[in-house]
C-alpha cells in the first residue's frame, strides 16, 4: 500500500498538465516569403496562374491571427486561398508553435480599353490583436482582343492596338482573307489551333514582327514547347503568305495541307522564325510552299517535314536543332513521296523540292532524311547547302551539288536564338551567286551580293 500511495501525487501531476490547454499568442510578428507577391501581365477577363507565399510563425508557441484578408482596393479583383477554402477574408487562423502556411493567390484584371499595360495593386493582410501586417499585390494587366470559337466569315484586318488572344481555337473562313498588321501580338491558348480555309497574310517587318506564341506570359514560358497546337492550312487556301513572322513555343508552327488529297494550299514563308516546338516546325502534306532567309530551330522532331510530295522551295533557310528537352530519333530534314498514316498509304509526286544556300544542322548524326517511293516522282535539289550527315547517301551529284558536310556554323549565340554568324563560320561565303541574286537581302536587310559570295542560311555576315 505504501509504494501505491507513493505513485498517485505523480499521476495527479500528469492529469493536471495534460488538462491544460496549449498557451495561444493573439499577439507577436509574423514572418513572410517575401514581402511584394508580383504577378506577370495577366489579360483582361482571364485569370492568372495561381502565385503563393509563405506565413511563418516562428514563435514557440502558437499564434492565432485574428483576420487576413485582402486590403480592399476596390478596382482590384484578388481572390484568396488559404487552407484550401477560397474566400476574401479567413478569421481565427492559427499557426502551430515554428510552422508555417501557404497564402495562395489569383486575380482577374478588368477591361480598360487601352492597349498600353496597367498595374492592379492590392494586399494581403494579417490582423493579430496587437499588430497589422501585409504583403503587397502587384499584377501588370494587358487589355486584348478576345477570340472565343471564333469564325472570321468576312475580309478583316488585326492592327496592333492591342495583343489578340485566341481561345477555343479560330477558323478562317472559306473565300475570306485576315490580315495581320506589323507588330501584332497573337496569343493562343493551350491546345487552341488557328484553322486557315481561305486566306492569311501576315505583314510584319525586321523592326516590328507579328509574333504567335501561347498565353503564359511568366517568364520561365518564355521558350517552352508545346503551349498551343498549330497553324493549319486546308485545302483550298491560297495565297497565303508569312513576312517576318516570330512563331514560336508550339506543337507544329505551320502546317501545309492535310490528308485530304485535292486543290493543296500554298504558303509563302519569307523572314520568318518558328521556334521551340514540340513535334515540327514547318509540315507539309503534299502542299506547296516557297520559303527565303526562314530560321527554324529547337523542334523536339521534324524542323521541316515535306512529305506526300508537294512542290517546295527554300532559299537561304537555316535549320538548326539542338534540341535538348529529349532523345530526337529523327533527322531534322524529310522529305517523302509517301507517308502511312491510320494504316493506309500515302503517296504523290515530289514535283521540286530544292533547298539552295542553306544551313541544315543539328545535334544528330544525320540531320536530313529521304524517302522514295520510285514509281513516284522525286526531283530533289540541294545546292551549296552545310549538312550534318554521316551516313545518308548523297553522292548523287544530280540532286547533291557542292554540299559541306558535318561544319560546326558557329552561330553567335544558339541559347538566345541569335543565327548570325560569327567572324570564324565555315560557311561565309559559300553560297551560289545565282541563288543569292534570287535573294539579295538577308533577314536582317544586309546585301548579300555586295562581296565575294553570299553566305549560307538566312544571315550575311558583316564586318
Amino acid at each position: 500500500m505504501r509504494r501505491i500511495t507513493a505513485i498517485i501525487p505523480v499521476l495527479l501531476i500528469i492529469i493536471i498538465y495534460s488538462c491544460r490547454k496549449e498557451q495561444i499568442l493573439t499577439s507577436g510578428s509574423l514572418e513572410f516569403s517575401t514581402d511584394t507577391l508580383l504577378f506577370d501581365t495577366v489579360f483582361t477577363t482571364i485569370g492568372s496562374t495561381t502565385a503563393h507565399f509563405t506565413v511563418y510563425n516562428r514563435h514557440n508557441q502558437a499564434i492565432q491571427i485574428k483576420s487576413i484578408h485582402l486590403g480592399g482596393v476596390p478596382e482590384a479583383h484578388y481572390r484568396l486561398n488559404i487552407d484550401g477554402t477560397s474566400t476574401k477574408e479567413i478569421k481565427n487562423t492559427v499557426i502551430p508553435a515554428n510552422d508555417s502556411i501557404f497564402v495562395f493567390v489569383e486575380v482577374t484584371v478588368d477591361p480598360n480599353n487601352q492597349n498600353s499595360p496597367m498595374v492592379v495593386l492590392d494586399s494581403v493582410v494579417f490582423q493579430t490583436e496587437s499588430l497589422t501586417q501585409d504583403v503587397k499585390l502587384v499584377a501588370w494587366g494587358q487589355d486584348v482582343h478576345l477570340l472565343n470559337a471564333k469564325t472570321i466569315t468576312t475580309d478583316t484586318t488585326w492592327t496592333n492596338d492591342k495583343p489578340y488572344l485566341i481561345y477555343n481555337s479560330m477558323l478562317v473562313d472559306s473565300l475570306v482573307t485576315l490580315t495581320i498588321d506589323e507588330g501584332t501580338q497573337i496569343y493562343i491558348h493551350h491546345g487552341s489551333l488557328l484553322y486557315i480555309k481561305g486566306t492569311l497574310m501576315v505583314n510584319g517587318t525586321f523592326e516590328n514582327p507579328v509574333v504567335f506564341q501561347g498565353d503564359r506570359l511568366e517568364e520561365f514560358y518564355d521558350d517552352i514547347p508545346g503551349q498551343w497546337d498549330r497553324i493549319v492550312f486546308f485545302e483550298g487556301s491560297h495565297n497565303n503568305s508569312f513576312n517576318y513572322a516570330i512563331i514560336k513555343n508550339g506543337i507544329i508552327g505551320i502546317q501545309v495541307g492535310t490528308l485530304a488529297l485535292t486543290d493543296k494550299p500554298d504558303v509563302a514563308i519569307n523572314n520568318t522564325k518558328v521556334l521551340n516546338m514540340n513535334y515540327a516546325g514547318i509540315y507539309a502534306l503534299s502542299g506547296t510552299i516557297t520559303s527565303k532567309n526562314t530560321i527554324v530551330a529547337n523542334v523536339g522532331f521534324y524542323a521541316i517535314a515535306l512529305l506526300m510530295g508537294g512542290n517546295y522551295t527554300f532559299y537561304h533557310t537555316t535549320v538548326a536543332n539542338l534540341w535538348a528537352y529529349s532523345n530526337r530519333t529523327d533527322p531534322s530534314v524529310v522529305i517523302s513521296n509517301n507517308l502511312t498514316a491510320n494504316g493506309i498509304y500515302y503517296v504523290g509526286d515530289v514535283t521540286q523540292a530544292t533547298f539552295g544556300n542553306c544551313i541544315i544542322y543539328g545535334n544528330k548524326d544525320d540531320e536530313l532524311g529521304l524517302s522514295e517511293d520510285e514509281n513516284y516522282g522525286f526531283n530533289i535539289l540541294f545546292q551549296n547547302c552545310m549538312i550534318t550527315n554521316k551516313e545518308t547517301d548523297i553522292s548523287d551529284t544530280n540532286r547533291f551539288k557542292d554540299i559541306y558536310t558535318n561544319l560546326n556554323p558557329m552561330f553567335v549565340n544558339y541559347g538566345d536564338n541569335n543565327f548570325e554568324l560569327d567572324t570564324l563560320s565555315p560557311v561565309i561565303d559559300k553560297g551560289k551567286i545565282s541563288i543569292g541574286n534570287l535573294v539579295p537581302f538577308d533577314y536582317k536587310g544586309d546585301s548579300r551580293i555586295s562581296d565575294a559570295a553570299p553566305d549560307l542560311g538566312a544571315f550575311e555576315f558583316t564586318h
